[in-house]
């Protein structure tokens, strides 16, 4: 049997294919040590190696992903990189393209956060599709963070200050430890339970990956997720971000500003209220005026001031014109009378019952009209309308 003979780059192309079919292939985490790298600044592509002490695969992470880096990768530097396995056809090497970036220092903690956000932002509970609006003037907020915490006191002062009348539904839990993460759960479920509130802050301040690692749960994002109360996550400081700031509707960079975004401020409110009532109370001194200059001009008319002369003169002009109208209508229907006589003259004319009476007649056969003798032949039976009367008849000749 006869093997077929393939090019290089048709083996390329196949062997691309496979691995870029393969779905472990597609979206990996991999760690190691940056090596032989190299900016090309110009295109600005990042080019390198990742080895460990068994192995090394080649790199390359282009601009569009490069550009997004909080740090400068260098050789030695321990990173956890996120990407796909793939093949350059040309040189038929296969390589890791590379799509995020992040130092290893952190190592297994890091690494599971980044698993646990590629997964939940692939099953779309990122979107922005999904995220709820704000109520712009809530009378109940919820917050849920640890009662002795400075956050809690930060977002209850400025709730306080900016929005006096809203109602603060306290649900203290532990923000660090093994309850955490199941307290938090709990307090997102209870308040949807009871329609407690109508926004809820979910929260606590800064802190190590370690200290913030409840709020990376996966049980809990998928509650905040599944809460009809749109959720604002306030977890940490601007720096820090945690997969509750991800799901939640709307992320503060901390719990100050998340009491800032859950209420409006009075003094604001005020000034809007204030603001509408100069331009409802212009609105309507305005229409006053108009109104006012309309009656002062209808007032000044003739007939408002000798309404006895103007009845008379308009009722001396309605008189013409009554007179008028009549001798209109009489024209119109003299005129139209004359014309129907004549109609019905030319129609009585035409009238096929006064053609018959003058001598013609109509021939039928089998209920048709014979409008011609070719159509009768001898032994056919018609029938003869006259003027007064039907007459059947046989064709004789």
């Amino acid at each position: 049997m006869e093997r077929k003979v393939i090019s290089v780059t048709q083996l390329n192309m196949y062997v691309k294919s496979i691995l870029e079919g393969n779905s472990n292939l597609n979206d990996v985490f991999v760690s190691g040590e940056i090596s032989n790298f190299t900016n090309h600044y110009k295109s600005g592509h990042l080019y390198m190696s990742i080895k460990d002490d068994g192995a090394v695969i080649k790199a390359v992470m282009f601009k569009g992903y490069a550009s997004h880096l909080q740090f400068r990768p260098q050789n030695g530097m321990k990173v956890i990189v996120r990407g796909k396995v793939s093949l350059y056809e040309r040189d038929g090497n296969y390589q890791l393209y590379i799509t995020a970036m992040k130092q290893a220092g952190l190592g297994e903690l890091q690494l599971k956060y980044e698993q646990l956000k590629a997964e939940l932002e692939k099953e779309g509970l990122f979107d922005s599709a999904h995220k709820k609006a704000l109520p712009k003037i809530p009378s109940k907020i919820a917050v849920i963070t640890s009662p002795t915490g400075a956050a809690v006191q930060d977002i209850l002062n400025i709730l306080t200050r900016r929005f006096p009348v809203a109602s603060v539904v306290m649900c203290p839990v532990q923000v660090q430890g093994e309850l955490a993460a199941p307290q938090l759960i709990e307090a997102v479920k209870k308040v949807n339970e009871l329609s407690a509130a109508d926004i809820i802050i979910i929260g606590r301040g800064g802190g190590s990956i370690e200290d913030l690692w409840a709020f990376n749960n996966e049980e809990l994002a998928r509650t905040i997720f599944a809460s009809k109360i749109p959720v604002i996550s306030a977890v940490g400081h601007e720096t820090d971000f945690t997969i509750c700031d991800y799901v939640s509707d709307r992320r503060a960079p901390t719990p100050s500003a998340a009491a800032e975004i859950a209420v409006p401020d009075k003094a604001e409110l005020n000034n809007v209220l204030l603001k509408t009532k100069n331009n409802f109370t212009t609105h309507l001194k305005r229409i006053y005026e108009n109104k006012n200059l309309n009656f002062k001009a209808l007032m000044n008319k003739q007939c408002m001031k000798n309404p006895y002369f103007s009845v008379v003169v308009k009722g001396q002009s309605i008189d013409l014109l009554e007179n008028r109208l009549n001798k209109a209508f009489e024209n119109i229907y003299a005129k139209s009378n004359a014309m129907y006589l004549e109609i019905a003259s030319k129609l009585n004319s035409l009238s096929p019952t006064n053609v018959m009476l003058r001598g013609y007649s109509v021939v039928f056969k089998d209920g048709n009209v014979v409008s011609s003798a070719k159509r009768l032949k001898k032994g056919d039976e018609i029938n003869i309308k006259l003027s007064d009367g039907d007459k059947k008849a046989e064709i004789t000749n």
